[in-house]
């Protein structure tokens, strides 16, 4: 599996992707609306809501020399375009954008062969944002955790989990492997995280957790290789929080009446990793303040 079409490439998460895989020997073809500023791999301008440029992008025959010729057929597709999050565009834009496209991508990528699809879902679909009045059934939060979208971009990410049930139903022989992604941050992000510490509120709408982008590319690649057939799904963050205060202590003072299954160790992350770590052998390596408590 080494021919990897990634959508979205030109994105916070879809730079380190595209980086990660090349990095690691891979052919892989950007599919986006703009380039990349991280050039690494060849840039292809597609409009995702277009489903006959996706037909096209996905069956790319150029001439021998051309640098997408080996994408006739890929063997993977990494989607990872969307509007990113909630309030960015009208709510009917979103959702329009983002189900369109992703309808557009899992059936033109079925129709020309493919059989492993690794996609952006969102921890969004888990009931963020989370509030003293909206808590989370329990901590840490994994993959059990009722689905409570509360915004037309969530919305988008629950029903793209749904559609890709059904398709794979429809493909039996296929696997798709939905990545519930925290808060993505790169390395110059991690500057802010001082000013967070005095004021737990601020960050308590996604039980303070993120994702490094690097990471976040490692779990890509581990999806693609993950002996799985089917449709299924993973809570992708790191294995921290974002403030220095103990997890235990974040919950007593911001969700007291929140249950908390199984012990809370240090600055544990409150967005359960464990699936990951135990079906996909993730394992975060970029936490941004290394020196555990």
């Amino acid at each position: 599996m080494k021919n990897i079409v990634v959508t979205g490439g030109s994105g916070k998460a879809g730079r380190a992707v595209c980086r990660y895989l090349v990095e690691n020997g891979y052919e892989v073809l950007n599919l986006d609306m703009q380039p990349s500023s991280d050039p690494i791999c060849p840039f292809y301008r597609v409009d995702l809501n277009d489903r006959g440029q996706v037909m096209d992008a996905l069956q790319w025959t150029g001439g021998k020399d051309h640098p997408f010729r080996k994408f006739s057929t890929p063997d993977a597709v990494v989607h990872l375009a969307a509007v990113p999050a909630p309030d960015l565009m009208p709510e009917d834009a979103t959702f329009r954008n983002n189900m369109m496209s992703t309808y557009n991508v899992f059936d033109a990528a079925l129709r020309v062969g493919v059989r492993r699809i690794v996609w952006a879902s969102s921890e969004t679909t888990l009931g963020l944002p989370f509030s003293p009045d909206n808590p989370p059934a329990y901590a840490p939060i994994d993959e059990d955790h009722p689905m409570r979208p509360e915004s037309a971009y969530s919305l988008s990410k629950d029903l793209g989990e749904e559609m890709a049930r059904q398709m794979q139903r429809w493909n039996p022989d296929s696997t798709f492997i939905g990545l519930r992604l925290s808060n993505v941050m790169e390395p110059a992000d991690y500057d802010r995280f001082a000013t967070w510490q005095d004021t737990p509120h601020f960050r308590e709408w996604n039980l303070w957790g993120y994702i490094d982008a690097r990471d976040c590319a490692q779990a890509v690649e581990k999806a693609l290789h993950a002996d799985l057939v089917g449709a299924d799904h993973f809570i992708i963050a790191n294995s921290d929080t974002v403030m220095e205060t103990r997890s235990a202590d974040l919950m007593r003072e911001v969700f007291p009446g929140v249950p908390i299954r199984g012990s809370l160790e240090g600055r544990q992350t409150l967005l359960s990793i464990e699936k990951a770590r135990r079906v996909l052998g993730y394992e975060p390596q970029h936490d941004w303040k290394p020196e555990k408590d």
